[in-house]
């Protein structure tokens, strides 16, 4: 089942911290570095609300794919002049290839298995044009996932109070999260849980991932906040 079901209209709220712009200034550079290929197709993949995209679609021809129904409802409304598909990560099938193709946000985790992470690298190479380029934004992995602890999160607007509490968890080999989340509005006050898990992978699961595709990678160890990221090319024509 799709994540981010009653979670969508107050995501972009709660993750207002994150720096989108600088964000998608930084993916922009590498791609730029990197990218052997003529075009300048961009695939945000696991896009979400669209983060991203507002700052992205000003160097790149940009569509979106997303699980998430509720999510891409507000990515439609955000940005209604670009192409957005439902599709999951391992899956999807777009019939054309992109210049570079995008997973932030550490999306990839969702994909939960050692399988389901490989049919995903090697989906999204499947859409890469030849010398294009993958970049993919890991979550925590074994050995820096730390379980037990409590997290919370607030946001404090005159018209919206959110508080979202979490106590990390791992079972069956995934990590396990639990979001609470009291939302405040005029019209009153609202309390829900989603409950997401997915895979920890370590950096070997996805250099293997990467390899069985066929890219070259390279792994940034600080990326966009601090959780790495993979930048991978595919061979030119």
């Amino acid at each position: 089942m799709p994540h981010y079901k009653k979670f969508a209209r107050i995501y972009d709220a709660l993750y207002s911290f994150k720096n989108y712009e600088r964000e998608a200034e930084t993916v922009h550079a590498l791609v730029s570095a990197h990218k052997k290929s003529a075009g300048n197709a961009l695939l945000d993949v696991a896009c979400g609300t669209g983060g991203h995209i507002s700052f992205l679609k000003k160097y790149y021809a940009v569509e979106g794919v997303d699980l998430s129904e509720e999510m891409l409802s507000v990515a439609r409304t955000r940005h209604p002049e670009i192409v957005f598909h439902r599709g999951d990560t391992a899956k999807f099938a777009l019939g054309r290839r992109f210049d570079a193709v995008v997973c932030l946000f550490s999306a990839i985790a969702y994909m939960k298995t050692r399988r389901r992470l490989g049919a995903a690298i090697l989906n999204m190479s499947r859409h890469l044009a030849p010398g294009g380029v993958l970049i993919v934004e890991p979550f925590f992995g074994p050995e820096t996932f730390h379980p037990g602890g409590v997290d919370a999160l607030y946001v404090n607007r005159p018209e919206l109070k959110i508080a979202r509490m979490t106590i990390p968890r791992t079972r069956n080999g995934l990590w396990s999260i639990k979001f609470h989340m009291m939302v405040g509005t005029p019209d009153g006050i609202e309390y829900f849980t989603e409950r997401h898990e997915g895979g920890l992978f370590s950096h070997e699961d996805y250099l293997q991932a990467f390899s069985a595709a066929g890219l070259e990678v390279l792994h940034d160890e600080d990326g966009l906040m601090g959780r790495g990221l993979y930048i991978a090319t595919s061979a030119p024509a």
